[in-house]
């Protein structure tokens, strides 16, 4: 229950039950749950190309031809381009950060993947760079921080438009989301 316990999201009546769960599998079921995380940590690794997670070599994002290799999505995370992906609406390649800029936390421009993107968009063929972090204050930070290190390469700097969701109610918007929604208004 301990290590169930060390899980972000689970809490003690979580990891109770999962613990409880896993006793109850048959041998040869937990031990193939067992196997497929030692599995997993073994061989997952980072794209050398995107810095996603992987099986080993590319990933499948960049090694395909579909993809449109002049556009990168700046995100912070490998689960945001699992969240892109699964909009199914854009469709050209990432470059995951591994975090975002936090001087309280001590993350700084040397403990992210910042190099291999200057290096990515520096060897030419890229003409959009979308800033994906999320918009809170270190991702904002992150974002502009990013934009001023591509200014040279003379690439096209896009953030995501945010704003009010859909399903949401203005009533409840804070100030901020309504300053946003109205920046990022488009004509019908």
């Amino acid at each position: 229950m301990e290590q169930f316990a060390k899980l972000p999201g689970i809490g003690s009546k979580s990891a109770q039950r999962l613990a409880f769960h896993v006793l109850s599998l048959p041998d040869a079921e937990a031990e193939a749950f067992a196997n497929a995380i030692l599995t997993a940590k073994r061989t997952v690794t980072f794209c050398p190309v995107c810095r996603n997670l992987t099986a080993g070599g590319l990933c499948p994002i960049c090694s395909s031809q579909r993809r449109d290799a002049s556009t990168i999505c700046v995100v912070a995370d490998p689960r945001d381009v699992a969240a892109m992906e699964r909009a199914r609406e854009y469709n050209g390649l990432y470059h995951v950060l591994h975090g975002v800029l936090s001087p309280m936390n001590h993350v700084g421009p040397d403990d992210l993947e910042i190099k291999s993107l200057l290096d990515r968009v520096a060897a030419g063929g890229v003409q959009e760079v979308i800033m994906a972090t999320n918009p809170d204050t270190e991702g904002e930070a992150t974002a502009l921080y990013l934009s001023r290190l591509l200014k040279p390469f003379q690439v096209k700097v896009t953030r995501l438009a945010y704003g009010i969701p859909v399903g949401g109610h203005l009533e409840f918007a804070d100030d901020a989301t309504l300053m946003r929604a109205l920046e990022g208004r488009q004509e019908l």
